[in-house]
């Protein structure tokens, strides 16, 4: 038996074709959806706000830092290439941060890196306000914590709607930075030095990427 479509034509009358590929090797599905008048998108564009991939890259090993420079924390970033220049970024990220006693402050950077830009990037960070635009430690902080001589871990994340406006493919990276105090340590996924106790316990961080059509 021949299978057949039966097209009505709308009161203003006109027409609806349904083409077949060019050859067998084209097939084509149309999937119809399981729901009282569905829609079936006739273009491969998304909808304004549809989240086209989603990226994420997850660390489970020790990242130790002992300086005030802004030092890129070893595999916590994220690469995505966006599929239109148009469309933006949404950057999530959550850190467990631990420091020692001897440190009451440390911070976090958001970064980002494609080719064709500054490569220094700087992304949601607060004002330089008064003094602290000359402070080394109280400037361009995505996140900041103060430990008090807490040895626990100390959890620190975000999200940020970029706007890179690029096809090019884009690094997302967090960077780490020890407060105060000579020779201090700053440790991310644990607490500051090795103990066999629960607050000394090795714990993921983790940095999404998803490309949001505009």
């Amino acid at each position: 038996m021949t299978a057949k479509i039966k097209l009505n034509a709308a009161s203003g009358g006109g027409s609806f074709s349904l083409q077949a590929p060019s050859s067998s090797a084209n097939n084509r599905v149309m999937t119809l959806p399981d729901t009282a008048d569905g829609t079936i998108l006739t273009t491969t564009n998304p909808k304004a706000g549809n989240i086209i991939q989603v990226i994420q890259t997850v660390k489970t090993d020790v990242f130790t830092l002992s300086t005030q420079t802004f030092t890129e924390v070893t595999g916590l970033n994220v690469l995505i290439t966006p599929s239109s220049a148009s469309n933006k970024i949404l950057v999530e990220w959550g850190v467990y941060f631990g420091a020692g006693s001897e440190l009451d402050s440390g911070g976090l950077r958001l970064q980002r890196e494609f080719s064709g830009s500054s490569n220094n990037d700087l992304l949601f960070v607060g004002d330089q306000e008064g003094s602290n635009a000359n402070m080394r430690r109280a400037t361009n902080w995505a996140t900041h914590m103060n430990t008090s001589g807490n040895r626990q871990n100390t959890f620190m994340g975000g999200k940020f709607l970029d706007s890179p406006n690029t096809t090019n493919q884009i690094k997302y990276l967090i960077k780490l930075g020890a407060g105060q105090g000579g020779g201090a340590t700053v440790t991310i996924n644990r607490s500051e030095g090795l103990s066999n106790t629960d607050s000394r316990a090795t714990v993921p961080s983790s940095i999404t990427a998803m490309e949001v059509a505009v």
